[in-house]
């Protein structure tokens, strides 16, 4: 170990076998000690320590004693699957720096959880990848990325081997144990390796997965394969396996030739790369020993004590890896116990959840509306992208905890998949009187009052609750007279089904005539409307019978309603995210309904904006929504969390009278 510099100080919590290795490694690195020792067993932290001395201050405790002492620098988190999220949060919380066992967490949406955290509390996270840091792999990234095989086609990779039994953590669902979360996540690391190389790039996302395999009694993956697209017109090949020997190999083919590696992951004393080039001798490129638990220690130390990033292995290649391990599950039909569609999934933290306990941006906004006596967050997530429960408790705890108060459900979201979701996650955080549900159904083809009747009571038993804060038809139908619609409305709001009502989709004209129809009867009326509204003016709308709300007529008539609108693609489904460009016409929904002239100067302006205000042109189009005379609550549907806190700055931007004129080219100066 070097002396040049101040020691870093390191803690083992979960004293196992892996961590063993660790241990042994530790000091060929450049400057970690190993100080602690954390578990839940004090003996095993004790036989721990006595066969590796700890540096002072020599702390033996459990896992709360030592994330809280101030002389540990870093955690090696190496537990269990199921142990890493908790712990690894709690580190980070303590402001400790954590290299955590792959796999990060046992799923994408938890894994999303824990890099969003890492990624607020400014410290280092790390997945421990070990072979990633090894010479042999760097020399192999190497050669792909200078082209010695040419262009490469395929990956060939395999990590599996027989136990021989089915006892252990490895058969246990409720461990998360398996094959493809245990040691196929080297095999799947690696092909996505290779083919960012390829790219000059550090990874790359597989494009298509197709898996099969074996599920085994006790209900894990004892055999399993996936065939990979990626990006490219790269393939890949993967095998893994508990039950089931296989060689632990990695070969690479390429247009011109062929790497092979005999001992990929183990990495024992000596290596040998085989390069084998079209017309050439053959090469056997030897690598000396090397300690690759010590050069990822090093690798995490190097960041936390510079850029705080470890290029190698970011969190969004850890979140893509978990990705891309959840299809492959999912490809053969594995799901676990603790992440099943009714399963009661914690918080990230365990701790409950608390509304706007977490500030990363700005504040979030509030207003009120006619009918409801809760506070309506002026941003209002849409349920739609949610792909399993633990990827909404994720989604939806991160929305709750900035302040979001406000979901925006439908009876055809999903098939009726995402309100289960939804109402699920409601359950598990016992929330459902501290939130704002809206639910929508009289969808074309079933738009009409009975279809309405039938659609909310299944969406309330979807989501198991008893009533909707705020009811929206998701399309009008014309054929049918007005008063139909609302005496149906109204007839739910008197029952208690609903506290308020409005459409989705329907024309000014048609919402004054259900108001007027309103009053002459003795009903209530509509009170929101959601249609499409935003700074770029709409051509034409995505689906069948939408409506927008961008010109100036439907402009000036909800200023002189003063209704609230809820504009759904308020950031015009990704025009000012930088995917619009006048010569790129990939998108032919986006050049229909967005590309004219008029729309990229708002664009250019809208960026100009943003330049000077320190936030993307998202920013300045969602500040524009909010910004309006009448009542907004503008909808997103964020497939991530940094999606999420992406689409948040707009509540930090205040614009004046003269820049939303400027923004929508009502004027020419500000």
């Amino acid at each position: 170990m070097s002396t040049t510099a101040s020691p870093f100080r390191w803690a083992v919590l979960g004293p196992g076998s892996i961590a063993r290795r660790f241990a042994t490694q530790l000091p060929d690195s450049q400057h970690g000690v190993l100080v602690a020792v954390g578990s839940s067993s004090a003996e095993r932290a004790r036989a721990f320590a006595d066969q590796f001395p700890l540096a002072q201050p020599a702390l033996l405790g459990s896992y709360k004693e030592v994330l809280a002492s101030d002389e540990v620098d870093a955690v090696y988190v190496s537990t269990v699957h199921t142990g890493h999220a908790r712990l690894a949060a709690a580190a980070l919380e303590a402001g400790k720096h954590v290299l955590c066992e792959k796999p990060l967490t046992p799923n994408a949406g938890t894994t999303m959880a824990l890099t969003d955290l890492a990624a607020r509390s400014g410290s280092v996270l790390l997945e421990a990848y070990m072979y990633r840091f090894h010479p042999q792999t760097v020399t192999v990234l190497d050669l792909v990325a200078e082209g010695a095989i040419g262009e490469v086609t395929h990956v060939d990779a395999s990590f599996a081997f027989d136990t021989g039994s089915r006892e252990g953590r490895l058969f246990d669902p409720a461990t998360a144990g398996g094959g493809i979360l245990d040691v196929g996540c080297y095999p799947m690391s690696f092909a996505r390796f290779v083919a960012g190389a390829a790219r000059g790039e550090a990874f790359a996302e597989p494009t298509s997965l197709h898996g099969s395999g074996t599920i085994g009694e006790t209900g894990v993956d004892e055999w399993a394969s996936a065939e990979l697209d990626l990006p490219g017109n790269i393939t890949a090949t993967l095998r893994t396996g508990v039950r089931l020997a296989d060689p632990q190999s990695a070969t690479i083919t390429g247009s011109r030739g062929v790497i092979r590696l005999s001992d990929p992951w183990g990495l024992s004393d000596e290596q040998l790369i085989e390069l084998d080039v079209v017309g050439e001798r053959p090469q056997r490129i030897e690598i000396p020993a090397a300690s690759p638990y010590a050069l990822e220690a090093d690798a995490l130390a190097r960041a936390a004590r510079g850029s705080g990033v470890v290029p190698e292995l970011t969190g969004e290649n850890s979140l893509g890896q978990a990705r891309a391990l959840d299809l492959w599950r999912e490809q053969i039909g594995l799901r676990f116990p603790f992440e099943r569609d009714d399963a009661g999934i914690p918080t990230l933290t365990g701790r409950p959840l608390a509304a706007g306990s977490v500030q990363s941006g700005p504040a979030m906004a509030y207003g009120t509306l006619a009918g409801l006596d809760k506070k309506v967050s002026r941003l209002v997530m849409g349920c739609d992208n949610q792909m399993n429960l633990a990827h909404a408790s994720a989604m939806f705890d991160a929305f709750y905890e900035i302040g979001g108060t406000t979901f925006d459900t439908a009876y055809i979201y999903g098939g009726g998949y995402t309100e289960k979701l939804f109402g699920q996650w409601v359950r598990n955080r016992g929330v459902r009187e501290d939130v704002v549900v809206i639910t929508k159904g009289a969808h074309t083809p079933h738009c009409d009052p009975e279809s309405i009747t039938r659609q909310l009571e299944e969406s309330l038993e979807r989501q198991g609750t008893d009533y909707a804060d705020l009811y929206m038809m998701h399309r009008d139908n014309p054929e049918i007279p007005v008063g139909e619609f609302v005496d149906v409305m109204d007839e739910h709001l008197r029952a208690g089904r609903i506290r308020a009502y409005g459409g989705s989709n329907w024309t000014p004209q048609r919402v004054d005539e259900a108001n007027a129809y309103a009053r002459a009867n003795g009903r209530t009326g509509f009170t929101i409307l959601s249609n499409h509204f935003g700074l770029a003016e709409a051509l034409d709308v995505p689906w069948a019978g939408c409506v927008h709300a961008t010109d100036p007529e439907s402009k000036a008539w909800l200023e002189e309603r003063g209704i609230a609108l809820l504009p759904w693609s308020s950031q015009a489904r990704g025009f000012f995210t930088g995917r619009a460009h006048p010569e790129d016409r990939s998108d032919a929904e986006l050049v229909r309904c967005y590309y004219s002239e008029e729309n990229f100067e708002r664009l250019e302006r809208a960026r100009t904006l943003g330049a000077e205000r320190g936030v993307p042109a998202t920013a300045i189009a969602l500040a524009f929504v909010l910004a309006q005379k009448f009542p907004t609550f503008a909808l997103f549907g964020p497939r991530s969390i940094a999606e999420m806190r992406s689409s948040t700055l707009g509540l930090g931007v205040d614009l004046t009278e003269s820049d939303l004129a400027w923004l929508d080219l009502r004027s020419e100066t500000r």
